[in-house]
Protein backbone atom coordinates (compact mmCIF):
# COMPACT_ATOMS: atom_id res chain seq x y z
CA UNK A 1 0.00 0.00 0.00
CA UNK A 2 1.69 3.89 -1.44
CA UNK A 3 0.14 6.49 0.02
CA UNK A 4 1.06 9.74 -1.50
CA UNK A 5 0.79 13.56 0.09
CA UNK A 6 -1.00 16.25 -1.87
CA UNK A 7 1.58 18.70 -1.50
CA UNK A 8 4.98 19.93 0.18
CA UNK A 9 3.16 21.32 2.85
CA UNK A 10 1.28 18.13 3.95
CA UNK A 11 4.08 16.43 3.60
CA UNK A 12 6.36 18.97 5.92
CA UNK A 13 3.03 18.87 8.36
CA UNK A 14 2.77 15.01 8.43
CA UNK A 15 6.64 14.97 9.69
CA UNK A 16 7.05 14.03 13.44
CA UNK A 17 10.39 16.43 14.11
CA UNK A 18 12.12 15.99 17.43
CA UNK A 19 12.37 18.31 20.30
CA UNK A 20 15.30 20.13 18.17
CA UNK A 21 13.16 20.05 15.41
CA UNK A 22 15.42 17.62 13.56
CA UNK A 23 14.10 14.52 11.66
CA UNK A 24 16.80 11.86 10.51
CA UNK A 25 17.14 11.01 7.20
CA UNK A 26 18.27 7.76 5.27
CA UNK A 27 19.60 8.43 1.87
CA UNK A 28 19.69 5.61 -0.89
CA UNK A 29 20.65 5.18 -4.48
CA UNK A 30 17.44 4.89 -6.01
CA UNK A 31 19.03 3.06 -8.71
CA UNK A 32 21.47 0.26 -6.88
CA UNK A 33 19.13 0.70 -3.63
CA UNK A 34 22.85 0.83 -1.90
CA UNK A 35 22.34 2.69 1.69
CA UNK A 36 24.77 6.01 1.48
CA UNK A 37 24.47 7.69 4.22
CA UNK A 38 22.56 9.39 7.52
CA UNK A 39 21.59 12.83 8.30
CA UNK A 40 19.38 14.85 9.68
CA UNK A 41 17.09 17.33 8.29
CA UNK A 42 14.86 20.25 9.61
CA UNK A 43 12.15 22.29 7.97
CA UNK A 44 13.61 24.17 6.34
CA UNK A 45 15.79 22.10 4.78
CA UNK A 46 13.50 19.84 3.64
CA UNK A 47 10.89 22.47 2.29
CA UNK A 48 14.06 23.64 0.28
CA UNK A 49 15.09 20.02 -0.60
CA UNK A 50 11.56 19.41 -1.97
CA UNK A 51 11.47 22.67 -3.93
CA UNK A 52 14.60 22.51 -5.90
CA UNK A 53 15.50 18.70 -5.65
CA UNK A 54 19.06 18.91 -4.39
CA UNK A 55 19.21 17.74 -0.93
CA UNK A 56 19.55 19.98 1.70
CA UNK A 57 20.57 18.48 5.10
CA UNK A 58 20.48 20.24 9.02
CA UNK A 59 24.30 19.96 10.09
CA UNK A 60 24.30 19.43 13.67
CA UNK A 61 27.52 20.38 14.36
CA UNK A 62 27.69 23.66 12.28
CA UNK A 63 24.46 24.36 13.21
CA UNK A 64 23.74 25.71 9.60
CA UNK A 65 22.69 24.04 6.33
CA UNK A 66 24.73 21.61 4.28
CA UNK A 67 23.66 21.27 0.86
CA UNK A 68 25.21 18.29 -0.15
CA UNK A 69 28.24 18.92 -1.94
CA UNK A 70 28.78 23.00 -1.82
CA UNK A 71 31.98 22.14 -1.22
CA UNK A 72 33.30 18.58 -2.21
CA UNK A 73 30.84 18.29 -6.14
CA UNK A 74 29.32 15.41 -4.83
CA UNK A 75 25.59 16.50 -4.80
CA UNK A 76 22.77 14.10 -4.36
CA UNK A 77 19.37 14.88 -6.82
CA UNK A 78 16.48 14.00 -4.95
CA UNK A 79 14.77 11.55 -7.26
CA UNK A 80 11.75 10.71 -4.58
CA UNK A 81 11.26 10.87 -0.95
CA UNK A 82 9.27 8.72 1.79
CA UNK A 83 8.12 9.48 5.31
CA UNK A 84 8.20 6.28 7.66
CA UNK A 85 4.84 4.69 9.54
CA UNK A 86 5.46 7.13 12.41
CA UNK A 87 6.02 10.34 10.74
CA UNK A 88 9.86 10.23 12.43
CA UNK A 89 12.53 8.99 9.76
CA UNK A 90 12.96 9.79 6.03
CA UNK A 91 13.92 7.74 3.14
CA UNK A 92 15.45 9.68 0.54
CA UNK A 93 15.83 8.37 -3.04
CA UNK A 94 19.13 10.49 -4.30
CA UNK A 95 21.40 10.26 -7.65
CA UNK A 96 24.88 10.60 -6.03
CA UNK A 97 27.80 11.99 -7.92
CA UNK A 98 30.63 10.80 -6.75
CA UNK A 99 31.43 9.51 -2.80
CA UNK A 100 28.92 10.05 -0.16
CA UNK A 101 31.12 9.62 2.43
CA UNK A 102 33.13 12.42 3.39
CA UNK A 103 36.17 10.11 3.71
CA UNK A 104 35.72 9.54 -0.09
CA UNK A 105 34.10 6.37 0.18
CA UNK A 106 31.03 5.56 -1.37
CA UNK A 107 28.87 5.14 1.20
CA UNK A 108 29.47 5.97 5.15
CA UNK A 109 28.68 2.35 5.77
CA UNK A 110 31.68 0.99 5.00
CA UNK A 111 32.76 -0.66 8.30
CA UNK A 112 31.48 -4.48 9.54
CA UNK A 113 31.01 -5.65 12.54
CA UNK A 114 31.61 -9.31 12.91
CA UNK A 115 27.79 -10.98 13.84
CA UNK A 116 27.76 -14.14 16.08
CA UNK A 117 31.75 -14.12 16.60
CA UNK A 118 32.50 -14.95 12.69
CA UNK A 119 32.96 -12.29 9.72
CA UNK A 120 30.38 -10.76 7.88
Amino acid sequence: MEESFGDTEALLDAVSFNAKGLVPVIAQQHDTGEVLMLAWMNRQSLGETLATGRVCYWSRSRQAFWRKGETSGHVQRLVGCRLDCDGDTLLLFVDQTGPACHTGARTCFFQSAPVGGGSP
